[in-house]
């Protein structure tokens, strides 16, 4: 069993230490200094940061609603709430784009154009991110015993001072990791993103789409570097989940 588990854990160490070695800091650097890559970063960087927050705020009440509430057709709703995650992302930027060709679609296009802007990019993103992030929150209320909420109402507190004064603090560390993994997540998507959104430089360029453009005119150097730069950040990330999460949490 152990030497299962190392020969998956080298080939990913395997893999981070072929990119490092093909390339150089010279690479990265003249990566970094190109306007385009620039411009991918930033966009990258607040499309991330808008996707997580919209997450977190959509996760927040449905992992609420589906950890404390029993209804008939839970295991349904459970279910579609899962289809981001195990639909090929291609597929979900294939039905985002059909779905702005229906009739309240094009409605919404005339009075704001949302295919292939950045508009498409943060929903692109967030179809995919807000399933992991929802998942979490299932799983942290989930884990959080109601008795104290039920001490609060007894005590004088109605249902929302209950939620916010006495679930929602008990929660903070579940809203961290639910926040980081959404930002990853969003960080490297790149399938939906491609079908929706298009890879238009200085447009709706965002790092994934990078490492795409630059490998499809031979870029390698350039190409590895984006990859490089993408991986220190996931990896960043991953490290705040694990040093400020919640060590219970399990994401199911």
């Amino acid at each position: 069993m152990g030497i299962i588990a190392l020969t998956y854990i080298f080939l990913i160490l395997a893999m981070m230490a072929a990119d490092f070695s093909y390339t150089t800091p010279g690479h990265i650097l003249e990566a970094l200094a190109s306007k385009e890559i620039q411009y991918a970063i930033k966009l990258s960087l607040i499309t991330c940061t808008v996707t997580m927050i919209l997450s977190v705020i959509v996760a927040i009440p449905i992992g609420y609603f589906m950890a404390r509430f029993d209804f008939k057709l839970k295991k349904f709703v459970d279910a579609i709430l899962d289809i981001p995650i195990i639909l090929p992302p291609l597929v979900i930027g294939l039905s985002l784009l059909i779905l702005f060709q229906t009739a309240p679609g094009r409605f919404i296009e005339e009075h704001m154009r949302i295919t292939y802007t950045v508009y498409s990019v943060v929903i692109a993103q967030f179809m995919v991110a807000c399933a992991f992030a929802v998942r979490t929150m299932y799983v942290t209320f989930l884990q959080i015993d109601n008795r104290q909420e039920q001490v609060a109402l007894t005590l004088g507190c109605n249902q929302k001072q209950a939620f916010f004064n006495v679930l929602l603090p008990q929660a903070k560390n579940g809203i961290l990791t639910a926040a980081s993994l959404a930002w990853a997540r969003a960080l490297g998507e790149f399938g939906p993103i491609l079908i929706f959104s298009g890879a238009t430089r200085m447009r709706t360029e965002v790092l994934p789409t990078t490492v795409f453009l630059e490998m499809s005119v031979g870029n390698i150097e350039a190409a590895v570097a984006v990859s490089l730069i993408m991986i220190i950040s996931g990896f960043a990330v991953l490290m705040i989940v694990r040093m400020f999460g919640n060590k219970k949490l399990v994401v199911q």
